[in-house]
């Protein structure tokens, strides 16, 4: 065998991708095996040959996050044209497909990098739900309509609730915090179980069971003392008003019931009811009147049955319903003389 140089022209890497390529793809031809075999005895091949391995089984690792495989399978169809047309244009042709595999590898490689990037949103649609898990192994459920932005570092854990709301099971990991920003609000917690959500110009978490810290991120210290929650306790802050929060009690299982597709209500009004439903349908309810949003509302419903949801409140209360299209208002009925 040819002793081996420290120059591997950049033709051999070109040869050797396509080689790699083409052994992912499976087995290969006998002809094409012996012809394989043939190109690895040239040493600098070889080695041309290692060093592309190495970067493909690196790429291999994220190859299978679902992000990478619309990635990955274009640069496999790259390759795909590309062979077919350096088989039946042998002479002359090495401009014309060597381009072809610069831009296979470049989606390869682009693939790699974007999976790098340690930040990536979580969205639900209009009446879908979404249950993820994290990197660091910590549950992401997302109730309808929502949309959270994760952060991993080796250093923190960073999230933020853009809008609906979403429940957090977090592994425990002391040496990074898990923090979750919504509104003009900052959740901090390391192993435990809690709930953020963002309706009506409020921000409200819920503690179900651990440890988290609430922090006003616009008051600056001393003034922005954390506020530390108990399990069972709903921490209810208007988002950027400025005024003091409010600690209630909570049911847990009624307050999470939104996860298996169920909204229960329990003497809460009908502004907060109805924002929740809207997570659910696209033919949204509007309140007609200040006085019909704080009707207070009880029963549980199936997510996205607004239809028997206004026929519930209509039932029970002092309420009627306009119909138009995409929209049902609610409306107090007047009061009789």
């Amino acid at each position: 065998m040819k002793a081996v140089q420290d120059d591997i022209q950049p033709d051999r890497h070109e040869e050797a991708a396509l080689w790699c390529m083409n052994l992912a793809e499976g087995q290969l031809p006998p002809g094409e095996r012996e012809a394989f075999d043939h190109w690895l005895e040239d040493d600098r091949n070889a080695a041309a040959f290692q060093a592309v391995v190495r970067t493909w089984k690196t790429a291999d690792s994220a190859a299978r996050l679902p992000e990478a495989i619309a990635m990955r399978s274009a640069a496999l169809e790259s390759y795909r044209t590309v062979n077919r047309r350096r088989w039946t244009r042998r002479l002359g042709a090495r401009s014309y497909w060597a381009g072809g595999i610069a831009a296979a590898l470049l989606l390869a490689v682009t693939s790699l990098f974007m999976l790098g990037d340690s930040t990536r949103p979580y969205q639900t649609e209009v009446g879908e739900r979404r249950v993820a898990l994290l990197d660091d192994q910590s549950r992401l459920s997302l109730d309808a309509d929502s949309l959270v932005e994760v952060d991993m570092s080796d250093k923190q854990r960073e999230l933020t609730l853009v809008r609906g709301r979403a429940k957090f099971d977090v592994a425990k990991d002391p040496l990074r915090p898990f923090t979750v920003v919504a509104g003009d609000k900052m959740v901090v917690a390391t192993g435990t179980s809690f709930s953020v959500e963002m309706i009506g110009g409020e921000v409200r978490v819920l503690l179900y069971h651990g440890r988290v810290s609430v922090l006003d991120r616009t008051a600056p210290a001393p003034a922005g003392k954390e506020l530390q929650l108990k399990p069972g306790q709903e921490m209810v802050a208007p988002v950027g008003a400025g005024a003091p929060p409010t600690l209630v009690s909570f049911d847990p299982e009624r307050s999470s019931s939104w996860e298996s597709g169920q909204l229960s209500f329990g003497d809460e009004p009908l502004a907060l009811a109805a924002a929740r439903m809207n997570r659910y349908s696209n033919r949204k309810l509007a309140l007609g009147d200040a006085k019909v949003g704080r009707v207070r509302v009880n029963g549980v419903f199936t997510a996205g049955d607004t239809a028997a949801f206004v026929e519930g409140v209509t039932r029970m209360n002092a309420v009627r319903a306009e119909y138009t299209p995409g929209k049902i208002t609610l409306k107090s009925l007047p009061e009789k003389k």
